[in-house]
């Protein structure tokens, strides 16, 4: 257990490394590994109440709080009201990092460890923060995945817990993966018609392209040679609020250009940054299931036979044998596939929970549907619920939607 202080402009940061189990259920197990978290407080706001963030993924650690392009922009409206958490997920950032050297250990051994990281063991490892910082209680932030993991949070220890505040996290509680990623589809079947309609002319584009995908004509700065599959995941990116930008100025490009290539590369939703987001990904809905490819398995029709319908976080598994950062983790992605998942949510608990606080579910979410997250908060009528068209799955990082959430929280006029 260690503690780092730093004082940056007016920002007070307690860096704090916490040494856990990896296996909170299983005592006999010795294994450990380090949590990392961040405190980040205004000069003023030492007695504030705390606020834990749990970010989106799974896979991916916290922003950091000083850095221009990671810097959360709701971090000053945070700071207004608490101490900011700022938590690094298990085998993500600090927190015993999962990478491309674990594989070393072999393919077995790292899918087993993986099933130790999930929204579970993550409310485990809040708990063990929670009690180091002394707090009888505090609140919850969760974007997108680290909506799932307040879910958990819920399921198992809501007595922890003052307000929560979760936006586009809403997860489904009871419903099987494929039900999911089915619903997903529809969401960009809208998203995909949406864009052709404002811009008919790229349908013939995104058409041409996925023949040059298909004929191994594409091919990456990192030497992946890109399948159409691939080709159509950039579709994710209009589930942001501007990322219909991204797909247009992508799709004006010389396919043969040097600018197409490695804006192509950045726009597609999976990386070798991130191993855990693709091998993990599906897990993330799996609540008693085996998801056994769920995305790959439930895809419309009209989408296979309609090559320029794109696609969102919709993995495959023909990937790991395409995408050169993720053939490494073939057998890791194959076991888990298989993995029985276990039960992690508990709806009867949530419902019993008492939890207060506010929620921001976005119409046209093409993540986390909005139909499920709808069906979720009839558990938790404490929970004040903001339904919008006005932003889309990443509207935390984007616009004043913390300022919105703890305003209705609060009981205050909404801004």
């Amino acid at each position: 257990m260690s503690t780092v202080v730093r004082r940056l402009q007016d920002l007070i940061v307690e860096e704090h490394t916490l040494t856990v189990p990896l296996v909170w259920s299983d005592p006999s197990d010795a294994r450990t590994i380090d949590i990392f978290a961040r405190v980040v407080t205004r000069e003023g706001g030492e007695a504030l109440p705390y606020l834990v963030f749990l970010q989106g993924g799974p896979g991916h650690e916290a922003p950091r709080p000083f850095h221009s392009s990671t810097a959360p922009v709701w971090l000053d409206e945070a700071l207004a009201h608490h101490r900011l958490v700022l938590l690094d997920q298990r085998g993500t950032g600090l927190s015993s990092p999962v990478g491309d050297d674990d594989l070393s250990r072999g393919a077995a051994a790292v899918a087993e460890h993986l099933t130790h990281l999930r929204a579970d063991a993550i409310v485990r490892d809040c708990e063990a923060v929670r009690e180091h910082l002394g707090a009888a209680t505090w609140s919850v932030l969760g974007q997108s995945f680290g909506g799932f993991t307040t879910l958990a949070y819920l399921s198992t220890d809501a007595d922890s817990l003052d307000d929560v505040f979760i936006t586009g996290g809403l997860s489904t509680v009871v419903r099987h993966p494929d039900e999911v990623y089915a619903l997903c589809y529809d969401k960009m079947r809208v998203a995909s018609e949406r864009y052709y309609r404002r811009f008919p002319e790229h349908r013939d584009v995104m058409r041409r392209l996925v023949d040059r995908a298909a004929a191994g004509e594409i091919v990456l700065p990192d030497g992946e040679i890109v399948s159409p599959s691939r080709l159509r995941s950039v579709g994710s990116a209009l589930g942001t609020n501007d990322g219909w930008q991204t797909v247009w100025s992508l799709l004006e490009r010389d396919p043969r250009s040097n600018a197409f290539r490695y804006d192509l590369m950045h726009a597609m939703p999976f990386d070798g940054r991130n191993p855990m987001y693709y091998a993990f990904h599906e897990s993330s809905y799996a609540s008693g299931h085996a998801t056994r490819w769920s995305a790959e398995r439930s895809e419309p029709d009209d989408f296979r036979e309609d090559v320029t319908l794109f696609t969102g976080e919709h993995i495959r598994r023909e990937w790991t044998e395409t995408v050169p950062a993720f053939r490494p983790w073939r057998e890791v992605a194959l076991e888990l596939a298989e993995f029985e998942w276990q039960r992690i949510y508990d709806a009867d608990a949530i419902a019993a929970s008492g939890a207060t606080g506010a929620a921001a579910v976005y119409v046209d979410d093409v993540y986390v549907p909005l139909e499920f997250s709808l069906e979720t908060a009839r558990l938790l009528p404490g929970v004040k619920l903001w339904v919008t068209s006005e932003h889309e799955h990443n509207g935390l990082r984007s616009g004043p939607v913390l300022t919105h959430l703890i305003d209705l929280a609060q009981g205050r006029r909404v801004r």
